[in-house]
């Protein structure tokens, strides 16, 4: 969305300019400042705060002494910039013209106040500038005082290596060679064991002609490493700070955003959780950027410590404007971030507890339950999508086996064919597929552990081997079918959470519907799981698979009892049960009260109103971020309009169906509480990533891993690749260096 500069007589707009435009500051004295220079009376009624978040004067207002360009990217005001030069009088050469913009009528003493303060400005202005010609730690190239030639090829030399550091990061280079996976290199050429990636890029820039590397280079000692990997590492943090540092000033502009986290990574230092923050920037794009991996040593408690203090201290953002978390993980590690998740929210009431829009419900609860059979089965199911997408020939052998099973009916025969070539594991519908692909899994598996034709490679008949194994097991048969059952109650109602923004308002309405089926499980427990255990013996009598209870409960049993007990009862007891419980308690958490509230905010989608027959109320759940809008007082008013905007709307106007779409439409900015309500919704972790590139750092992420051997791996390397999409600034870089390290700096 464009800016457009508020001053009277000004028509210019971000979109059209090269200019910076600069928000109303803050600080109530100088806002005043700037309010009565404008001389529109209609700004005067309006806070700090407001002015600041929609209002902005272009740079030709303000004297040039009072603008910095701290860089070729970014411009910003000296701190007691006040912008006096301004256009009173060109709307008066033209009558007839509308102009918007009033200009205040001042009195003869309104004037002579102005006029006094303005000749005050002007000499504050002079003395900055003054002070800039003399000043030696400013922040820009354009106000670096006088440097010596020493000085300029220190600055050409520091960007040169950013340059190159910054390629290694984007390309994923290692930056040195590993001697145990490379022996054969080695062997051929010694000399590269002592060489790095990155000295043999700098060799390559200086052959390509970079003057300022060669001068620094060619007095060197021919055995010499051209950069220490100490300094190495000081040039990979001042990097990673600085992409991290322009993704956190987005995120601070936006103000509001959401915490998601992924699986452990495995780093040599250790293990490291993945923090991902979510938002809607300036543009109004929905994003998911990758910040930084946390280390994850400790008791859960110093997690939930050092998460914060990394937030709150170390990216300088506010804890107050979370207004929303989710984190993956499954079996130990899901139970840690259900710990870290209740502390963060017990302190921050707003920042609700959710799924990520990445990960279907059903997988995401399955995930949740610390069951030993159950992450038997997700790891099993898992594993066994894996070794499928290994090779063509590998599908192939399971659709000759689904063709076997299901020869009498041709759709199921096909819809397993073809689902099964997806990544089946991530679906709503995981666990009914699952069940439905037992026994042509089984008899695949045989089949290419027998090799008969001798076609498969030992790795393959050993994975098909431990897979078939753990398929071939009753307590896997049965836990699988319970998964399948207990969480068909939803599975529609996941799916509709992560379907369109009209099945969402839907399914947030629905949840008493889904939580009054769970406890009906509950209270006929004995039935429902009479006809679930059933099903699973029938299965396992199918897949030729005798019923037992398992080896490790009877060998504990042993020790203290002789009495035989029974596998359904067993199940029951050790799997139903627990597995029911779990399920209900847990989506009686996620979806709290506040939670709720927000979802059904989702009415203020023109769609939604319209499918509501524009009788919606959000006035009633409004109360959860009635402190996050820019005039509360105003929005029942103001809701009231925006219905009666769409409802009146003319036939060649569809409805947007979507925040993202709804966001987009230019009409939104002239309803600030509404504007600001759908951003907020947007930042949920479970609200789909549309019309943006928001998925884009998971699958980055993901690419990195399977790229990059855990003794390769390197924190500050990741951010760059993972990130290589967000503009770098070289010369910032360049001065963060130098004020980091100037002993380095001074010896270099």
């Amino acid at each position: 969305m464009p800016n457009f500069c508020a001053a009277p007589n000004c028509t210019r707009k971000s979109t059209q300019s090269d200019l910076a435009f600069f928000r109303f500051p803050r600080d109530p004295e100088r806002c005043r400042l700037w309010v009565e220079n404008c001389r529109r009376a209609d700004l005067e009624e309006k806070t700090p705060d407001q002015l600041n978040k929609h209002y902005r004067l272009c740079a030709k207002h303000f004297e040039p002494a009072m603008i910095c360009k701290t860089s070729p990217y970014r411009t910003v005001l000296r701190d007691t910039a006040i912008p006096t030069i301004f256009d009173l009088t060109s709307h008066l050469s033209n009558p007839h013209s509308r102009h918007r913009k009033r200009i205040k009528v001042l009195t003869d003493e309104e004037v002579q106040k102005i006029k006094e303060r303005r000749l005050e400005a002007s000499m504050e202005q002079l003395l900055a500038k003054k002070e800039c010609e003399i000043q030696d730690d400013s922040e820009t190239t354009d106000d670096i005082p006088q440097l010596t030639p020493e000085q300029k090829d220190l600055r050409e030399f520091l960007r040169s290596l950013f340059e190159v550091m910054v390629l290694i990061g984007k390309q994923n280079f290692p930056c040195r060679y590993n001697a145990k996976e490379d022996e054969i290199r080695a062997k051929e050429a010694k000399q590269l064991l002592s060489a790095s990636n990155f000295q043999a890029l700098l060799e390559n820039r200086i052959n390509a002609g970079d003057k300022f590397l060669r001068r620094r280079f060619e007095a060197a000692a021919v055995n010499e490493e051209y950069c220490p990997a100490i300094q190495q590492k000081q040039l990979l943090e001042v990097c990673e700070r600085c992409v991290r540092e322009e993704i956190l000033q987005q995120v601070r502009e936006c103000r509001f955003f959401s915490i998601v986290s992924g699986e452990l990574v495995e780093f040599p230092e250790g293990k490291h959780l993945p923090i991902f923050l979510r938002f809607v920037d300036q543009d109004n794009t929905f994003r998911e950027e990758f910040i930084e991996f946390l280390s994850f040593e400790g008791e859960e408690v110093s997690v939930a410590e050092r998460l914060e203090s990394q937030i709150t201290k170390e990216w300088g953002l506010s804890l107050e404007c979370c207004r929303g978390q989710a984190h993956a993980g499954s079996g130990i590690l899901a139970t840690k971030m259900k710990v870290i998740a209740a502390k963060l929210k017990e302190k921050y009431p707003t920042a609700v507890i959710t799924p990520s829009s990445t990960c279907s419900l059903n997988v995401h609860l399955a995930n949740g339950m610390s069951l030993t059979g159950v992450q038997v089965v997700m790891a099993v199911l898992k594993k066994t999508n894996a070794f499928f997408k290994g090779s063509p020939l590998l599908q192939t052998e399971l659709d000759n086996a689904i063709s076997i099973l299901y020869q009498g009916s041709m759709e199921k025969e096909n819809d397993l064919k073809e689902l099964s070539r997806s990544t089946w594991t991530e679906l709503h519908n995981v666990f009914e597929m699952a069940v439905d692909l037992m026994e042509p899994l089984l008899l695949c598996m045989d089949s290419i552990h027998d090799n008969e034709e001798l076609k498969w490679s030992d790795q393959i008949i050993s994975d098909a081997y431990a897979i078939s194994e753990a398929l071939a097991d009753f307590e896997f048969v049965v836990t699988l079918v319970v998964l399948k059952n207990a969480l068909s109650f939803t599975r529609a109602f996941g799916k509709n959470l992560q379907g369109e923004t009209l099945d969402v308002f839907f399914a947030a309405n629905s949840l008493t519907a889904v939580m009054h089926s769970l406890h009906e499980v509950m209270d006929n427990l004995e039935v429902y799981h009479e006809f679930w255990f059933e099903e699973a013996v029938n299965l396992a009598t199918a897949m030729e698979v005798p019923v037992k209870v398992p080896r490790l409960f009877l060998r504990k049993q042993q020790a203290v009892e002789t009495m035989e007990i029974q596998a359904e009862s067993f199940f029951k007891d050790y799997l139903t049960l627990p597995v029911v419980e779990y399920v209900t308690q847990e989506v009686q958490d996620i979806f709290s009260e506040n939670h709720l509230k927000a979802l059904k905010c989702l009415s203020l989608v023109p769609q939604v109103m319209g499918q509501m027959k524009f009788n919606t109320s959000e006035e009633t759940h409004a109360d959860i971020y009635r402190s996050d809008l820019p005039h509360p007082d105003t929005l029942p008013a103001e809701l009231h309009c925006w219905r009666i905007k769409w409802k009146h709307r003319s036939k060649e106007v569809s409805l947007p169906c979507t925040i993202h779409e709804t966001l987009q439409h230019s009409d939104v900015k002239f309803f600030p509480n509404v504007n600001a309500f759908l951003k907020i919704l947007a930042t949920l972790p479970l609200q789909k990533l549309d019309g943006s590139l928001g998925e884009t750092a998971h699958k980055r992420l993901q690419a990195y891993l399977i790229d990059t051997t855990v003794n390769q791996r390197c924190k500050s390397l990741a951010v760059l690749n993972i990130n290589y999409h967000i503009k770098t600034d070289l010369e910032e870089m360049v001065q963060c260096y130098i004020k980091s390290y100037p002993e380095e700096s001074e010896n270099d």
